[in-house]
């Protein structure tokens, strides 16, 4: 991890396009704008920590809500042998 100290009104660059702004400082907090680009994601920690818990949660399927589904599928049946070609006529 990187260390810095910055006082108010100071900046700090991440790589040529994202810069890191401290706007005031307080007791124990300190408040910090951010300018990026806009493909580029700026999350909470704990709000970042939430959407991958959501995104994983919506990408598992729930094993009951799977069951039922299954029995909702008709039977499987096999499918039909393939259709042979027609013989070639007789005498020639």
């Amino acid at each position: 991890m990187l260390v810095l100290t910055r006082r108010g009104n100071q900046s700090i660059m991440i790589g040529p396009d994202i810069v890191v702004t401290v706007l005031e400082v307080s007791r124990d907090q300190v408040r910090i704008g951010i300018q990026a680009p806009r493909h580029v994601d700026v999350h909470r920690e704990e709000v970042f920590a939430e959407l991958q818990r959501a995104n994983r949660a919506a990408a598992s399927p729930n094993p009951k809500a799977l069951d039922q589904l299954g029995r909702l599928a008709p039977p499987s049946t096999p499918p039909p042998p393939p259709k042979r070609p027609p013989a070639p006529p007789a005498g020639d």
